[in-house]
């Protein structure tokens, strides 16, 4: 591979750089002219971090380079690599600033060697992915107690010895049904699923457990199959898969009910310790003796209160009869106490309205006294009023034109009927109605004087 290097930019000429800046401008031109790539190598000074970040060294026997590859990366790598493996990375090839060492931000990961097998896994891993069969939702929990357990896996694997083993520690008191079938060959995969679906149409196992030892990725391939994955996500039993190693991962643990890092945990997650069965039995039975002492004492003390209230019939009439005779006593005094209540809150309103009962004699007499004056008022109003009448009536006679034109007055009006007062307002011709004290006459100015001032 020829890799060629176009640097167009002339920053480098021109300016006087930081480190920091260097650094940046270099690992942008190495992630811009160099392509994502697959790189072979061994894995050394390998480590996962709390974050699940792996970093590591890839090297051969004539260099080495440093390597990242983030979590959401590593997950689906589908194992965690050791010291000393082969493997095949596709990266990218970066530039860690802060130390100005170029690195490999490593995108896929998978062993040296068996590429095509390892697509195929990623492949298939995808496809049931996408139909739902590893969806945590679908998944069960082991039963607590079964009354058996299944183990498919071969009868002369070291996983069967492990097991067997494990259950007659933890578990003597279950019984164990082993299916037997070869767990690597040709058609060790066909088998396997066959034994899958033989324990299920048997329905005598509560739990299935599909085990085998650790092994190259040729080795466990058996457990990568689709048909195998299927039987088993369909499995009415509940499966529990320790295949392999702790960071060996198979298609068959993906779809398993549950996953184990190895066959001998695989038999501790599929019951629980006889020990600690034991012990449970023995805390229930001491609560049930303890319960079933409390509610005895319970009942002694209900028998107790019961023979307490017990009595004869005829103490039980007298206590009645008393009890009778005391709340005829109350129901009288309860009886007695309102209605003298009453009474001396009825005497009590009938003195009050005795006393403000109205006096008609003196209302009389104060009636009578003011009808009196009543009528003193109107008669001394009545002359006053007469008297101004007949003095209003004097001054409107004295008053009368009709009087003054009886003694010889006349009155004199222009044309326009306006009184005439000033003989200086007149002009000779001008024409007068002159008014007396019985009818009138139209005259004429022949002259007028003013030799008189009026009075």
């Amino acid at each position: 591979m020829t890799i060629e290097f176009s640097v167009t930019n002339d920053v480098f000429a021109r300016d006087i750089l930081t480190v920091a800046q260097l650094n940046q401008a270099v690992g942008r031109m190495l992630e811009r002219n160099i392509p994502a790539l697959w790189v072979r190598g061994e894995i050394s000074n390998f480590t996962q971090a709390a974050s699940g970040h792996w970093y590591f060294t890839l090297k051969d026997s004539r260099a080495a380079v440093r390597a990242v590859m983030f979590r959401s990366r590593a997950g689906a790598v589908g194992f965690v690599p050791r010291a000393g493996d082969q493997v095949e990375v596709r990266a990218r090839v970066s530039l860690y600033e802060p130390r100005g060492d170029y690195q490999l931000q490593a995108d896929a990961m998978r062993r040296a060697g068996i590429g095509n097998l390892y697509e195929a896994f990623l492949r298939l891993k995808e496809q049931l992915a996408s139909e739902g069969l590893f969806d945590p939702a679908r998944k069960r929990e082991p039963v607590a107690l079964p009354r058996a357990i299944g183990v498919v896996t071969s009868l002369h694997a070291a996983a069967l010895r492990d097991v067997l083993t494990a259950l007659a520690r933890r578990a003597p008191h279950v019984p164990v049904i082993v299916y037997p079938a070869p767990v690597q060959g040709a058609d060790a995969a066909a088998r396997l699923a066959a034994r899958v679906r033989e324990a299920n149409a048997r329905a005598e196992v509560d739990t299935l457990l599909l085990v085998r030892g650790g092994g190259s990725i040729e080795d466990l391939w058996s457990f990568n199959d689709e048909a195998l994955a299927r039987e088993v996500a369909a499995s009415a039993i509940t499966v529990i898969s320790g295949v392999g190693h702790e960071t060996d991962f198979t298609i068959a643990d993906f779809v398993a009910d549950l996953r184990a890092p190895t066959p001998t945990a695989a038999a501790e997650l599929a019951c629980m310790p006889r020990a600690d069965l034991l012990g449970r039995t023995l805390a229930a039975a001491q609560a049930l003796v303890r319960a079933q002492r409390r509610q005895l004492d319970r009942a002694a003390q209900r028998v107790d209160r019961a023979a307490a209230l017990l009595v004869s019939p005829a103490q039980r009439l007298a206590h009645q009869r008393e009890r009778l005779q005391g709340l005829r006593h109350r129901l009288a005094a309860a009886w007695a106490r309102p209605q003298a209540r009453r009474r001396g809150r009825l005497e009590l309103l009938a003195q009050r309205l005795a006393h403000r009962a109205p006096d008609l004699t003196r209302a009389a007499d104060r009636l009578a006294g003011a009808a009196r004056q009543l009528g003193l008022a109107h008669a001394r109003l009545l002359a006053a009023r007469q008297a101004r009448l007949a003095a209003a009536g004097a001054q409107l006679r004295a008053l009368d034109p009709g009087l003054t034109l009886a003694r010889g007055y006349s009155i004199a009006r222009d044309a326009q009927g306006r009184i005439v007062r000033d003989a200086a307002s007149l002009a000779p011709g001008q024409a007068l109605d002159l008014s007396f004290a019985r009818g009138g006459a139209q005259v004429e100015v022949l002259q007028t004087r003013a030799d008189r001032e009026p009075s």
